[in-house]
């Protein structure tokens, strides 16, 4: 029986959430300022504040949102990385980093295109590190009217994209064909792949299981997503990039003591048991995995591999489709290392990086993540 990850972490309060949500207010409210950036998108006059609230929406690495911006200059966007929020631990190299931030570049391109606007971008402009990003920009880029624009018709689809982090339907099938439609959404200079066949999909799920396994038996790199761990409205509003566990169940469980950041490490309590089955039924569930395959591995690489990511997660937005990254057997710290040798094997057996590996399938509507507001990613100079 599928089961998604709220109804598998209802089943450690058992009784106690009915007595509990007498707690009323508390228990059932949700975040407010952390989803309003949502309802912020494309109120700014500037056409660079504008294409920026949306930009801000993309997907990024365990909703790090590693991106802060210099408007100083007029028509100028000047893109950093935030290196208050890497991922140490689980992304050493910061190449998912650095892929979240190519997401972030393409929905702010599609969103100047749809409001007539060209961009001249440029990567890297000062340089990079392959091993580690630093304080040099991520890209220029020039805004300049262009009544030759054409509307992206990917765009529409940038409020209802989500990385589906539910259990997805087994009854229901993903045909061969939609793999064809998310191809073509793929930019130029990134090898598309996928599968739907059922053997293929056995053999993966397997491999995802036993990586996001490593994930969170490896003490330091579930560690680090336990510390991102955002738990109840008052935390996610707070602070409001890392994992939300917000909502009437996750409110309740925390004030009854039975999700806290201390339970879910403890390996013998019912919390870190549940959480397990609810993480694995993902994996589990996946109806079909597709993956995007650089020929190297440069930071200009990573930026294009983001930019195509976010477009295929539009497509799979299109088709009606869910699309949850397992990044888990990408990363690249040496307890990973057989299960990243297997799947490069498999999926880029002439060479090249596998940049992004998801599963795709039919799966519940989801609420957005939630955001810091624009203002709050603007360098102050």
């Amino acid at each position: 029986m599928n089961i998604t990850r709220r109804k598998t972490l209802a089943l450690i309060g058992g009784g106690v959430i009915t007595a509990a949500a007498a707690t009323g207010y508390a228990v059932t409210r949700s975040p407010s300022e952390a989803l309003a950036p949502w309802d912020l998108a494309g109120t700014y006059s500037d056409p660079r504040k504008k294409a920026l609230s949306f930009a801000l929406l993309a997907p990024n690495p365990h909703n790090r949102q590693p991106w802060i911006v210099d408007l100083s200059k007029d028509s100028e966007v000047t893109l950093f990385a935030d290196l208050t929020k890497l991922l140490p631990e689980t992304d050493p190299l910061n190449r998912q980093i650095t892929i979240g931030l190519g997401c972030f570049l393409e929905i702010m391109r599609m969103a100047a295109a749809q409001d007539g606007y060209g961009i001249d971008l440029t990567l890297f402009p000062e340089g990079q590190n392959d091993s580690h990003l630093d304080t040099r920009p991520i890209a220029h880029a020039v805004f300049t009217k262009d009544a030759s624009q054409k509307p992206d018709p990917l765009f529409q689809y940038v409020m209802a994209r989500r990385s589906n982090k539910e259990p997805f339907d087994t009854s229901r099938a993903v045909m061969p064909d939609a793999l064809a439609q998310l191809a073509s959404a793929v930019g130029h200079g990134v090898q598309f792949g996928g599968s739907v066949d059922a053997q293929d999909v056995a053999e993966l799920r397997d491999l995802t299981h036993t990586a996001l396994q490593i994930e969170v038996e490896t003490p330091h790199t579930y560690q680090e997503s336990v510390d991102l761990f955002r738990i109840g409205h008052r935390e996610v509003d707070a602070n409001p990039d890392g994992i939300d566990f917000s909502g009437p169940l996750f409110e309740t469980l925390h004030l009854t003591g039975l999700f806290t950041r201390e339970t879910v490490t403890d390996t013998t309590s019912t919390a870190y048991k549940s959480g397990l089955d609810a993480v694995f039924a993902n994996t589990d569930t996946a109806m079909g995995h597709v993956w995007l395959v650089t020929e190297t591995n440069t930071r200009q690489d990573q930026i294009i591999a983001g930019q195509s990511w976010v477009r295929v997660n539009l497509a799979t937005t299109a088709l009606g489709l869910g699309l949850q990254p397992l990044s888990q057997v990408l990363q690249e710290y040496p307890e990973m290392d057989s299960p990243y040798q297997t799947i490069h094997n498999r999926l880029a057996p002439n060479g090249g990086t596998v940049q992004m590996l998801g599963r795709i399938g039919y799966g519940p509507q989801v609420a957005p993540s939630p955001r810091w507001p624009l203002e709050a990613k603007i360098a102050q100079t």
